[in-house]
This record gives C-alpha cells, structure tokens and sequence, in this order.
C-alpha cells in the first residue's frame, strides 16, 4: 500500500548542497535521498516528490533531479509507475551499527591461501633505482627509436585482430619467430605450437606449478635459490627439496639421495642465480636421465644467457634434452629488452601444451596483442639481433667498469668474481663483515646490496654482496662505490 505524499512534502527532505564542494550537485542529491530512504527518514511505498517541484525547492536544473531518480531506479532503491510517480522500494535497511562494548572488535581470521601469500610479500624498496640494484636494463637510444616507430606503424594499421581477442597463446607470427631465434641462438628444439607466449618468466613459472604439481609433491630447487621461484613454489604448498651447488651446478646425486620421485627439478644452468657457475654436461646427463626414469619434469630458467661476454652464448639443456623430452624451458624478453614491456615465453613439450594453454587462458586471457605484434617485428626485421649486439658491450664495460672501481678503492677488502655472463657480480667480503647487516646499512645510505646469503637455504651460506651493474649510469656507479666504500669504514 502506497503512502500519499503532501503536496508540499518535498519541504521537508533534508538535502542542504554546498555549492562550492567538488562534489557534483547530482551526485550530493543522490547520496542524500539515499541517506534518508536506508535510514528509513523516507518510509518504504512514500512516493517522492514530481522531479520538477524538487529542482525547484533545490533551486537545481530538473535534469539532474531526473537524472538521480534514474540511478535510484537503476540501483534499486525506488520503483516507478507511468502517470502514478517513483516509490521508495520496499525491504531496504541500512547496515546496523555495532553494538557499544568495552572490548575490542574481534577480527575475522584470514584465510590460510591469503596469510601463505602475505608472507611472501617482497619488499617494494628493491624494484627501485638505487645504485647497484640488480635486472636493470639499459634504455638504448637507437632501440627505444625504432620501438616508437614500429609501435606508430601499427597504431596506424589499427589492425582489429591485435586489439581484441586473440589466441591465449600467443601471436602466430611472434611465435613463429621466437622459435626461429631459439633454434638459432640456443639450440632449442621447438615448433611454433609449443610456444606459448607470457608475461614473463614469473607467470611461467607460476603457471607450471599449477599445471604440474598437487600439494606435498616434492620439487627439486638450487641452493642457493631465486627467491621469486621459491615463493611460488611454497604459495603452491609443494614440498621444497634444497639441492645444493657446487662449482659444477646443482649436485644431481644430492637431489636423487633426498627425494628420488620428486616432481619438478627447478634449475638455471647456464647462469646459476646467484652464484653464476654452469650447470656441467656430466650434471645435465645425470639430471635428465633421472628425470626420464621417474617421469619427472625440469624446469628450465634461461633468465640471462644473451647477455654473455666471453664467446657465444651456452647451449640450452631443453636442447640436449629434445622436443619430446622431460624439459620445459623458460625465457624472458623483459632482461633483454626492458622490465615494462612484461613479456616472455615458455617452450613446452608437446604433451603438455593443452594444460599450459589452459591455465594461461584461465590466468589473464591472453598476451596483450599489440606489443606481441611489435616485438614481432622488432625481431624479424633485425632490430633484436642488433640491440644486442650494442647491449652486450654495453653491459661489459658497465662491468669492468664496476670491477675496476672496486678493486681501486675497496681493493683487499672484496673478493670479486667477474662474470663472463649476466647483469650482476658477486662481491665477496672479508670475515667479521655482514652481508646481511652492510645491507640494511646501505638500505640507509640509498644503496641497493643483495645479500647473497639470504638466497641460501640449507647450504653454507656464502657472505658477499650482488652487485648490479646494468641499467645504471657509469656516475652512478663510481658514486655507489663510494657510498659502499664509507659503509664498510
């Protein structure tokens, strides 16, 4: 049963607007009449006032009155009826206030899926700019130049197969060249439809824990280890099995005796992360023919072969292994190009390309067409070959530039190893000298020091500093030596 409304019932809403408030007119009017109709001030079946005497009582266009009594319509909070008005909906209250008490509110608890990932929280300070900072690119002029113009070349196309859906696995012709490049420079054994395009190596790995381990199932990991590898591993409640390294690689032998059926064997053998020694064919031999016999699988992370200073480029293990093996082998155009453009690649063995094509669709839906349609041509035209060619050397004078800074104010005092590979080095450091405490101490002084020993889990852990040299400039480095210089006294 409808309540009548007296004619001159609009006098009586409480709706003072504060004309010099950035708050919409429309939107104080709609937030009011709200206020009044949850607070029951404006009792269910009332009829609201004619949309033109509320405009004038408000002193307010009549189409921003209409206008809110269409979102109340929309929303549910009022009904209306040709010639008869707009009624306030029945069944509506406001939330009730808590009831006064001297205790404290008792919080709900958490679910246990958001407190394992809260503790896996990586601290926002390290993806910051501070000297000595690890996976940092470098912004090549002439690269940056030919990026601008392709990504204008397809923007004028507007070619509507890259702005909309496309296929989870990426496109075609990207996939088509990643493994012309692949073949070539790494002597992997792929086809296109093994290739699955992603945003990085990170998603890779995510998505290979969900389509290749159930909670409990054992997985091989380095020690030391990439702590990103690690979380998504434990965020998966698998079981971590530490392998340690040796000047060798992972001690396959040591990995058998621990846990002989473990699932997944996680490794990066051509640059191990962080200790940057190779995985050796004596090792990579052990560890397939283990993985065959137990049918297990191995994740390969090749997370910085192209930038080698010391003749070409390492064969992959996914290459020894063979297109139908046990090796799902993972990569990165984000190291090589620049972080922002979050792209990478995944090559998977046939068998399991349906599962990997489905969980990549169930994750994000698909690569982001456009920038496959740019890194497309960028590697076919010849732009990637050449921007590292100029990145590497580069790089390798950011290095010794690094290296010759140290040894020349901080020389006895850091055991430096030069990398023939990769974006960062390993700085040793003199007993009675923590990694760990120099590194909140550098935190304070704006410096960026990895310390080496927190990637460790049951191995000895070794007591140095990763130190990027990549992506910074070379006065930026002379100063970070500096500041590390007065750090350490």
């Amino acid at each position: 049963m409808n309540i009548p409304i007296a004619p001159d019932w609009s006098e009586l809403l409480d709706l003072p607007l504060d004309r010099a408030s950035v708050v919409p007119v429309f939107r104080q009017i709609y937030l009011g009449l709200r206020r009044l109709i949850l607070a029951g001030a404006i009792p269910a079946g009332a009829r609201l006032p004619p949309s033109r005497r509320l405009a004038e009582r408000l002193a307010v266009s009549r189409t921003s009155v209409v206008g809110v009594y269409e979102q109340l319509l929309a929303e549910g909070y009022v009904t209306g009826r040709v010639g008869a008005g707009t009624f306030v909906a029945a069944g509506l209250r406001e939330p009730p206030e808590p009831a006064p008490t001297s205790a404290p509110p008792r919080p709900h608890p958490l679910p246990a899926p958001a407190l394992r990932l809260a503790a896996l929280m990586p601290d926002l300070a390290q993806f910051g700019p501070a000297p000595f900072n690890t996976g940092r690119c470098g912004m090549d002029a002439r690269s940056l130049a030919e990026w601008r113009g392709l990504i204008a070349r397809h923007m004028r196309r507007a070619d509507p197969d890259l702005l909309g859906y496309t296929d989870p696995r990426g496109n075609p012709r990207l996939r088509e060249a990643v493994a012309r490049y692949l073949r070539t420079s790494r002597a992997v054994h792929c086809e296109p439809e093994q290739i699955l395009i992603l945003s990085g190596t990170q998603q890779g790995m995510d998505l290979l824990v969900k389509v290749l381990l159930e909670p409990g199932d054992a997985v091989w990991v380095e020690d030391p280890c990439y702590p990103a590898l690690l979380g998504a591993m434990r965020a998966a409640r698998a079981r971590v099995v530490p392998v340690p390294v040796d000047a060798a690689g992972m001690q396959v032998a040591r990995g058998i005796a621990a846990a002989p059926r473990a699932r997944v064997a996680y490794v990066t053998p051509s640059h191990q992360a962080p200790l940057g020694v190779v995985l050796s064919m004596a090792r990579r031999l052990e560890l397939l023919a283990w993985a065959r016999e137990e049918g297990a699988w191995i994740i390969e992370d090749d997370y910085d072969s192209e930038f080698r200073y010391a003749g070409r480029p390492l064969a992959s293990l996914q290459g020894i292994d063979g297109e139908e093996g046990r090796v799902i082998y993972l990569g990165s155009f984000s190291k090589v190009l620049f972080p922002g453009l979050r792209l990478g690649y995944a090559v998977v063995p046939r068998p399991l390309v349906p599962a990997f094509t489905a969980a990549r669709y169930l994750a994000d839906r698909q690569p982001p067409g456009l920038m496959e349609a740019v890194v497309a041509d960028f590697l076919e035209e010849g732009h990637f070959s050449a921007h590292l060619r100029r990145m590497r050397a580069e790089y390798r004078t950011a290095r010794d530039l690094l290296a010759e800074a140290l040894r020349e104010r901080l020389g006895g005092r850091l055991d430096i190893t030069l990398p023939d590979q990769g974006m960062q080095m390993l700085a040793r450091l003199p007993a009675g000298e923590s990694d760990m405490a120099l590194s909140q101490r550098g935190a304070q002084a704006g410096l960026m020091l990895r310390p080496a020993s927190a990637y460790f889990l049951e191995a000895e852990p070794l007591n140095a500093l990763m130190l990027g040299f990549t992506g910074h400039a070379p006065e930026a480095l002379r100063n970070g030596v500096e500041a590390l210089r007065a750090l350490m006294g």
